[in-house]
């Protein structure tokens, strides 16, 4: 699938389709690989209390402490280059080769896969904001620019795994969006070239971003479906 995407066109959006605190200011209105995007995570503020409240348990006790509580949940707006460079990568140089063939992960995948099952592990999903993404119209047999968007207008959600590396003084921080098959799709199994998977964006409904950052790991999978054809709406768009 296509690997570009449009940011949101407006700050105060952020806040009314994410309930976050919106950017002091816009990026890029694309966004490609290597390039900065921001992309939404999970920030628990009572974490470190619930461990040290755990560990005060001293090592002689038989006593099983209680499970610790939830910790709230908040979200929070990063920003991050488009395109995973996972911890191991050796330096800066190779995080850039590597990351333009990670911009985007099949979730089918993304516990397994080396670049991104330790990614996956960690629970460090994210919601990646966009007003629309890009893909190549095949059927002509040239391709031809279209823009996927919804049908009212609003913002989408897309399901990522973000990742921090670094190494000495030098940090990325990064991330990959999710994508989901599309072959019985009512509009997006017209995209990419032939003889290829149909894939799509793992976009998320409205209700579940909050669901989504905060699932157990047995329960992140049932998030990625595919969204519904009737609520997309494709145009095409001149060639620059």
């Amino acid at each position: 699938m296509s690997t570009q995407y449009e940011c949101l066109k407006s700050p105060d959006l952020y806040a009314e389709a994410f309930g976050i605190a919106p950017p002091q200011a816009l990026l890029g209105k694309e966004v490609w690989p290597r390039q900065p995007g921001f992309f939404i995570r999970k920030a628990f503020v009572a974490a470190e209390q619930t461990l040290a409240s755990v560990s005060e348990t001293t090592p002689e006790t038989e006593v099983t402490p209680p499970p610790a509580p939830a910790s709230p949940l908040v979200m929070e707006l990063a920003q991050g280059q488009f395109g995973l460079v996972p911890t191991w990568v050796k330096s800066a140089s190779d995080a850039k080769l590597r990351s333009t063939k990670l911009a985007v992960t099949r979730y089918e995948t993304m516990s397994t896969a080396t670049a991104t099952r330790e990614t996956w592990l960690k629970g460090q999903r994210c919601i990646i904001p966009m007003q629309a993404f890009l893909e190549d119209d095949w059927r002509s047999r040239k391709a031809v620019p279209t823009r996927i968007a919804r049908v009212d207008g609003q913002p989408m959600g897309v399901a990522g795994l973000w990742e921090r590396w670094t190494q000495g003084q030098e940090e990325i921080v990064s991330f990959t969006l999710l994508t989901v098959n599309a072959n019985s799709h009512a509009l997006m199994n017209r995209y990419g070239q032939n003889g290829n998977e149909k894939r799509m964006p793992a976009i998320l409904n409205e209700g579940a971003y909050g669901a989504w950052l905060n699932a157990p790991i047995d329960k992140a999978r049932e998030f990625m479906r595919a969204y519904p054809a009737h609520l997309l709406l494709a145009n095409p768009v001149q060639k620059r």
